[in-house]
This record gives structure tokens, C-alpha cells and sequence, in this order.
């Protein structure tokens, strides 16, 4: 039993053995290709956690910055209340410490 009776079996031959080495490239090629994507995929994935901690941390800032503006409100009023008190008290003890003025003339 020949394996090769004619050149056509030669060319049967080499070219089972080139699909054999274009299927086992090309199987590589997309194992390589699939690592990559996953690669890709965990990039972009932790990118987005990344991002959405920072929106988070963002808007806990904003919201303590808002909650700070509302008692700067509060804190102006109280600090204007007691600037008229003592405005207040520094008109009346300079009133009673001027002379001429308790004395009736």
C-alpha cells in the first residue's frame, strides 16, 4: 500500500496539513483575540466603578456644601443679631458715661 501513487496525492498531503496549521493559527488568533477583549472588559469596567465613586464622592461633597451654605445662613443672622446687642449695649453704656447727659442740664 503506496501512500503516494501520483503527484496528486502529494498535493492532497500538503494541503490537509496547510488547512491543519491555518486551523490551529487561526484557533490561536482567537483565543489571543478573546484574552484581549476580556482585558478590555475589565478596564472598562473598573474605569466605570472608578467614575461612579467619584460621582458619589462628588455629590457627598456638593450635599455638604449645600448643607454648610444653609447654616452660614443661620450662623449670619445669629452673628447680625449679636452685633445689634452689642451695638446696643456700647450706645447705652456710652450714653451713661457721657457727662452732661445724666445730669439734666
Amino acid at each position: 500500500m503506496d501512500l503516494l501513487n501520483n503527484s496528486k496525492d502529494l498535493l492532497n498531503i500538503v494541503l490537509s496539513f496547510c488547512a491543519l496549521w491555518l486551523t490551529i493559527f487561526i484557533a490561536w488568533f482567537i483565543y489571543y483575540l478573546v484574552m484581549i477583549m476580556r482585558q478590555v472588559f475589565q478596564v472598562v469596567k473598573e474605569t466605570r466603578e472608578k467614575i461612579n465613586k467619584i460621582d458619589e464622592t462628588i455629590k457627598a461633597f456638593k450635599k455638604k456644601v449645600e448643607y454648610s451654605i444653609s447654616y452660614l445662613a443661620l450662623i449670619g443672622e445669629g452673628i447680625k443679631k449679636l452685633v445689634e446687642v452689642a451695638k446696643a449695649r456700647t450706645e447705652n453704656w456710652t450714653d451713661k458715661k457721657r457727662p452732661g447727659k445724666n445730669s439734666g442740664n
